[in-house]
């Protein structure tokens, strides 16, 4: 890279980290450090949420696995239909839960209506889930980002992470917002100008579509159910299985969720999240073109995609935009690639310094709600420090490890998406008790684990949707043995939400199908 570039790489790092000390200084207490003194704008909390889930490593990813990765394709975007209707079911039922019941963690809602026992339990999952996850995504958005920058895997795993580190434990949630919004802004105009740079290279020729294999181009693979067909791409599984994901990790996850709490009212992180599911899909629609164009480019282009050949998928972006990219925008674009490597740590290591906190130090330790409030932040600073520590250290620790380390991580973290989901919602709609609940957490996280060893065949898309209705069934079983009520109207508090955000949302649903419907057609 030229000087210019790392003029533009270090720009973009003093920035994020001034912005930090900018917001520390003000900091008065924890409820600023953790929820921003619920003073975010909805589309600040909005595209903070967009650019923490789509845009980690996706302006590499989503083109890499369309153009390049085996059996991939444009079948991604079905990734997104669910999107707006899992918001749909947060609004009206998570986001009231959480805003008033809730101070800081989301697990003290279940304290309230269940006990001690499951909020310690769901909290300490996600402490260990999310700690281990967010190092194995550190790992992974570091091998794409040592290519960008030419450096080893160990040495970018510790440059990423301090940078997060010194601006998440200094200015909290507050900066990684700020820093997210930044970093979202950096990937959006790096996919247009991808987009300008490829259609420059393939001479505004885009005959070869017409050659290239139908499957990569095609959006609805319908007939692919994800049971016994080997397929985890199907409509079904995209479909029914990340809605049930996509409530579970934007509604019952401490690192989304505690950024609902940050806004000033209910209406405000419902609005957070419509902006969210508005955003998400043209975001993904731009990646997506970079990957179609950059399949085209590679077709036509033998030299270059021979070299892609021995290589992983996600190395084929970075490589690309080292050999074509003038100096200067090159810095631009390894900026955001930089960038969303940050994104996968900052809000991870304050939501589990939040929850360390709240669900467990505090009440092991009853005397430090009491101390003074600038040793508070101190507190929560330093309990920052350590789970980026943390993370870190076990992003090292598996760097030269298989990449099986890394694929069990990720699917430990779907085996718990759906019973957790579960959990919230049965406090919500039934009169279940604590310890049925505990038993009912347990027997679907085994049922999913049993299902991942021994029917390798169901789609793991599945486990999300299976995790969170076997919890359900089994409260039911047990209500009708012990001649109870099932059903709880009393524990859904209404406390309002706009029938136009539901109507809005939905007819996005419809949009997005009709649009992709449309560009399978015309492609």
């Amino acid at each position: 890279m030229s000087i210019y570039d790392w003029f533009v790489i270090f720009g973009y790092i003093l920035i994020v980290v001034g912005i930090s000390f900018f917001v520390g200084k003000k900091q008065k207490n924890q409820e600023d450090y953790y929820i921003a003194g619920k003073s975010m704008k909805f589309w600040q909390v909005g595209s903070s949420l967009v650019a923490n889930q789509v845009s980690a490593i996706s302006l590499v990813g989503v083109p890499a696995f369309i153009a390049v990765k085996k059996a991939g394709g444009l079948k991604w975007l079905q990734y997104e239909f669910a999107v707006p209707l899992s918001m749909i079911f947060i609004i009206i039922f998570l986001v009231p839960v959480y805003r008033h019941s809730a101070r800081i963690s989301i697990y003290e809602y279940l304290e309230k209506r269940f006990g001690k026992t499951i909020r310690s339990l769901l909290s300490f999952v996600f402490l260990l889930s999310r700690s281990l996850a967010s190092g194995v995504a550190l790992l992974a958005t570091s091998y794409v980002t040592a290519v960008a920058l030419s450096l080893d895997i160990k040495t970018t795993i510790i440059i990423i992470a301090l940078i997060s580190l010194i601006y998440t434990a200094i200015g909290g949630i507050k900066a990684d917002i700020y820093s997210d919004i930044i970093q979202l802004i950096i990937l959006w105009i790096s996919s247009i100008v991808s987009i300008i740079i490829l259609y420059k290279l393939i001479g505004g020729d885009f005959s070869t579509l017409a050659s290239l294999s139908p499957e990569r181009l095609k959006i609805f693979h319908i007939k692919e159910t994800g049971f016994g067909d080997g397929e985890n791409f199907g409509f079904l599984p995209m479909l029914v299985g990340s809605f049930f994901l996509y409530i579970s990790y934007y509604g019952c996850d401490q690192s989304q969720a505690q950024r609902i709490l940050t806004t000033e009212d209910d209406k405000e992180a419902q609005k957070a999240l419509v902006f969210n599911s508005l955003l998400r899909f043209p975001l993904v629609l731009t990646y997506s073109a970079v990957g179609v164009l950059f399949l085209i480019f590679i077709s036509n282009n033998s030299n270059f995609s021979s070299k892609l050949s021995s290589l992983p998928p996600d190395y084929a972006m970075p490589i690309f935009f080292k050999t074509f990219f003038p100096a200067g925008l090159l810095g631009v674009v390894v900026a955001g690639i930089f960038a969303a490597s940050m994104s996968s740590l900052d809000s991870a290591i304050n939501s589990l310094s939040a929850a360390t906190w709240e669900d467990f130090l505090i009440k092991a330790f009853p005397a430090l709600s009491q101390i003074k409030d600038k040793k508070k932040i101190l507190a929560s600073r330093l309990i920052t420090v350590f789970w980026g520590i943390f993370t870190t250290y076990f992003a090292i620790l598996i760097a030269n490890s298989s990449e099986t380390v890394v694929e069990i991580v990720n699917k430990i973290g779907s085996a718990f998406y759906g019973p957790i989901a579960a959990v919230f919602f049965i406090g919500i709609f039934t009169k279940a008790k604590e310890r049925d609940v505990i038993a009912a957490f347990f027997l679907a996280l085994f049922f999913n684990v049993y299902i991942w060893l021994f029917m390798p065949q169901i789609s793991w898309l599945w486990w999300n949707f299976i995790g969170f209705f076997i919890p359900f069934v089994f409260i039911f079983i047990v209500s009708l043995i012990r001649k109870e009520k099932f059903f709880e109207k009393s524990n859904r508090k209404k406390f309002g939400f706009s029938t136009g955000m539901v109507y809005l949302l939905f007819g996005w649903f419809l949009i997005i199908i009709f649009l992709s419907i449309l560009i399978e057609k015309l492609l």
